[in-house]
């Protein structure tokens, strides 16, 4: 089973920048997708942006242009830097993985402890 560890986020005045981090742990796995999700009171937890294990980027509407995903070279850890954040973009963030386990040649789905992203003035 992959782990995923979260780091980053905290608080931040509208217009200014953070950066979330997620290291993904285990064994004998392959990572097929990560990226992060984000759930704001009330709201359903919604796609913010995704990177796949050939490089293939896709944001949310409401963060193109904002928003940048990328991955380090382990392939293991991805990174959102969110930039011109809004109150909106407020929520807790999750980092997400699906991810073949080798094994078994079975895919798997898992997702971090999630992070508070708040964006007030």
């Amino acid at each position: 089973q992959v782990q995923l560890v979260e780091s980053g986020g905290g608080s931040v005045q509208p217009g200014g920048s953070l950066r979330l981090s997620c290291a993904a742990s285990g064994r004998s796995f392959s990572i097929h997708t990560m990226g992060w999700y984000r759930q704001a009171p009330g709201k359903q937890r919604e796609l913010v942006a995704r990177i796949t294990s050939s490089d293939y980027t896709n944001y949310a509407d409401s963060v193109k242009g904002r928003f940048t995903i990328s991955r380090d070279n382990d392939k293991t850890t991805v990174n959102l830097q969110m930039t011109s954040l809004k109150p909106e973009d407020t929520a807790v963030y999750y980092c997400h993985a699906n991810y073949r386990l080798i094994t078994t040649m079975t895919d798997f789905d898992s997702w971090g402890q999630g992070t508070q992203v708040t964006v007030s003035s």
